[in-house]
């Protein structure tokens, strides 16, 4: 898989999830990290797929203003994600409290959700830029009032969209069945990231 990956270019990642740069080493690329300051709450969209997107290109058009216009020699792809929860046709984003938290979390239990992830790759040496969405259904066994305790004072949960966590260890034995992919739910979704930089990266 890597000798057709053209070797002559450069990923930058833009997001400061530790999720999403797990994800893309495992895919084997080596990049620089920079990170998107926007106001996410300024952007809305009717349906989840049109957020994310919006909020990926959003965050793509901030990071390209701090670019210099003399971009490396080499070709430079530039990747933005977002993402959020859909429980009962209702987008869950970050959760604003513990409170928030804690229903997100118990509403689970014993139900469905889904994530909807973004992905847009930007070619900074010729302004080309492709986007696309993947939707994930999870289903959940019963998650106790312990478990969300404890994932409530871990505190990871507050700082992802829907407060799921999917792969935590607490609740992996909580889930019932996954339709798609986990990488996906983490917020990358590998086989899309990688069709996308090929597209992008053949409009050098």
């Amino acid at each position: 898989m890597e000798s057709d990956r053209p070797p002559q270019f450069k990923v930058i990642l833009g997001s400061s999830s530790i999720a999403r740069r797990s994800i893309l080493t495992d895919m084997g690329y080596q990049f620089t990290l920079m990170s998107a300051d926007i106001d996410e709450k300024s952007i809305r969209k009717e349906k989840p797929e049109e957020l994310v997107l919006a909020l990926a290109e959003a965050k793509a058009e901030a990071i390209v203003q701090r670019i210099p216009d003399d971009v490396e020699d080499k070709p430079t792809l530039l990747v933005t994600c977002d993402q959020v929860v859909v429980y009962e046709d209702a987008v869950r984003e970050k959760p604003s409290s513990v409170v928030e938290a804690r229903e997100y979390i118990r509403s689970y239990s014993k139900g469905h959700t889904a994530t909807v992830s973004s992905v847009v790759v930007t070619n900074l040496n010729t302004g080309f830029r492709k986007g696309g969405v993947d939707r994930v259904e999870i289903y959940f066994n019963e998650i106790s009032e312990e478990i969300i305790d404890k994932l409530i004072e871990e505190g990871m949960v507050l700082r992802v969209a829907g407060a799921l966590l999917i792969e935590h260890p607490l609740i992996l034995p909580c889930i019932k069945q996954v339709v798609g992919t986990t990488d996906s739910v983490m917020g990358l979704p590998k086989e899309l990231t990688e069709k996308l930089l090929k597209e992008v990266l053949s409009t050098t």
